[in-house]
């Protein structure tokens, strides 16, 4: 199975990257299709998402997020363009909260 590993640093703490984490879960149900469990932590919180073909896990941290997926066949093909959307759109809502820290 193909997987999927993104990590994005950012400076915003972990009260605003649990804000952008549940605009990241509406996206991912909406745009997506996706089935996703939001699971609080202490330190981290973690998104597990799923759906037909696609299933991983968000860790929220204070100074991170990390996106681990694996695909399913017919995903694999296109590994690289699902990348780079998950990057852009994942930057995307840290551009948007970036002026709200």
């Amino acid at each position: 199975m193909p997987e999927l590993f993104i990590r994005q640093a950012h400076t915003l703490g972990l009260p605003m990257a649990r804000q952008i984490a549940q605009d990241w879960i509406a996206q991912a149900q909406a745009d997506w299709g996706m089935t996703c469990d939001f699971r609080p932590g202490l330190l981290e919180d973690e998104v597990l998402f799923s759906r037909t073909g696609a299933k991983g896990s968000l860790l929220v941290r204070a100074d991170s997020f990390e996106l681990r997926a694996q695909l399913g066949f017919l995903f694999g093909s296109f590994q690289a363009q699902i990348e780079a959307q998950i990057r852009a759109n994942l930057q995307a809502l840290l551009d948007q909260h970036s002026g709200q820290a």
